[in-house]
């Protein structure tokens, strides 16, 4: 079977992604703004092509937007830094809409943020988001925008709102050693995870099999390892395995003088996130089902 799969915005994960295609003997075009970027997806054997979506679409060579033409495409394009909208998705769009023969799937990778707080409640994709930054509102723009022209060109849209994502070579071990201190247990909210290779395995499935129901065309999940800790026990476990001192505990309101504005953000939100409907459809099993099984790994980017 030919696939024609394109990896736009191949970074880290995008990276992983295709590196699981080619040990199944599948390759994928990849998309990368930089021409650094296009070096070192060179390096690691990927075929690489020059693609900005800060750019009009009438600056894009007609050979590359005619490729997207009954492609499989996943879509790891972070949003531009600022704003409520995202600029990219729109410019996207604008060159998809311009296709003669529509993509045949898309998987846009999103972010768990869009839920907002939730008060360290469990929820699942049924609940109604509420993002409250802007970062996050980007993010939600991006989904809004793509489940509109994938329903106008009747192209199946998978969404997966993903949280934090770690694995070795992904640690907060630069926090860590700055010995900036961390929320103390009782006043640290739940944080969700997923490994980057499990997410990456995820990634695959939905590229190459029909996961839909018969009734979608569009379907969101929550792709998480569906085992949420504090952000204290985070830190705490990641320590502890890197064998590093544990940070310094403070109080939040300690924290609200002491931290970060960004920091700050990510402690204001709270949630614990089931992946109930991702295990319902999907076939992948998680290799890394929990922080510990995970950090017990030292190889991350052997595919599998």
């Amino acid at each position: 079977m030919k696939h024609n799969i394109k990896i736009i915005g191949c970074g880290y994960i995008g990276k992983k992604i295709a590196g699981i295609l080619k040990a199944k003997n599948i390759s994928a075009t990849c998309f990368v703004n930089r021409d650094e970027s296009i070096s070192r997806c060179v390096t690691e054997g990927l075929s690489a092509t020059k693609f900005d979506l800060d750019k009009k679409v009438s600056d894009l060579k007609k050979t590359t937007i005619a490729s997207f033409e009954n492609s499989v495409m996943v879509y790891l394009v972070p949003p531009p830094s600022k704003g409520e909208v995202d600029s990219r998705m729109q410019n996207f769009i604008t060159m998809l809409s311009a296709l003669s023969h529509p993509p045949k799937k898309i998987l846009l990778i999103s972010t768990t943020g869009v839920y907002g707080n939730c008060n360290g409640e469990w929820i699942d994709e049924q609940r109604q988001e509420n993002p409250q930054v802007d970062r996050a509102r980007r993010r939600l723009s991006a989904e809004t925008q793509l489940k509109k022209y994938c329903a106008a060109s009747q192209v199946p849209l998978i969404i997966f709102r993903v949280p934090g994502i770690y694995a070795a070579d992904k640690l907060p071990l630069k926090r860590i050693n700055s010995g900036e201190p961390i929320v103390n247990a009782q006043d640290s909210g739940f944080t969700n995870r997923i490994h980057a290779q499990d997410l990456a395995r995820f990634c695959v499935e939905a590229l190459l099999e029909n996961v839909m129901d018969e009734n979608s065309r569009s379907q969101v999940f929550n792709c998480c390892d569906g085992q949420p800790s504090t952000m204290n026990d985070y830190f705490m476990k990641v320590a502890d395995a890197m064998n590093l001192p544990r940070p310094q505990e403070i109080s939040l309101q300690q924290a609200q003088q002491q931290l970060s504005a960004g920091m700050l953000s990510y402690l204001a939100e709270s949630k614990r996130i089931s992946n109930k409907k991702l295990l319902r459809y999907f076939k992948t099993e998680f290799k890394y089902p929990n922080l510990t099984a995970g950090l017990k790994s030292l190889d991350q980017n052997a595919p599998s």
